[in-house]
């Protein structure tokens, strides 16, 4: 098992929890995408509950396993909030070809940026889990998701009407 890298991980996000911004963490209410990594491929939905809080589904494939994630997440500014950096927890289960059904928890710590432009988002996670019934007791994977902003976070004030317009939205 490499710590080096995951210390140096959690040492640049507590770094750049020194510079957060207290701006709205995302600009989205609802987005939805794709994720790869550890070996695995599927699906991801991000849905905003609470200010600054989104809860995450994961949809994932793998050569000889299928899973279902629920992430908890809360979000903080980076210098704006178009990059952001979130940290939370979760369960998955799912079934693997040669060991049958499994469950577990999992941790998150990762960043997501909103492109200038469009409706993308692009996020790069670490989500370790510990796992219950299956052959691997523990995982570390890394993974990027891309993802279509499908509902917009609201914007309100008194003049936000008039912004909007002014900026053609």
């Amino acid at each position: 098992m490499k710590l080096l890298p995951l210390a140096l991980l959690v040492l640049f996000f507590l770094l750049l929890s020194g510079i957060t911004h207290p701006a709205a963490a995302q600009k989205y209410r609802t987005a939805a995408g794709l994720r790869s990594g550890g070996g695995s491929y599927g699906l991801t939905v991000q849905q905003l509950v609470l200010p600054k809080t989104t809860l995450e589904g994961l949809g994932m494939l793998s050569e000889r396993e299928r899973s279902a994630t629920v992430l908890a997440e809360r979000h903080f500014g980076i210098l704006g909030p178009s990059l952001n950096y979130y940290l939370g927890g979760g369960g998955h289960f799912g079934t693997h070809k040669d060991d049958g059904n499994f469950w577990g928890f999992d941790g998150l710590i990762g960043a997501e940026y909103k492109l200038p432009f469009g409706r993308i988002v692009l996020s790069f996670d670490f989500k370790p889990t510990v796992e219950f019934n299956s052959a691997d007791w523990n995982r570390f994977p890394t993974a990027f998701s891309i993802r279509y902003i499908i509902l917009k976070q609201k914007k309100t004030g008194i003049f936000q009407d008039i912004i909007d317009k002014v900026k053609g939205n």
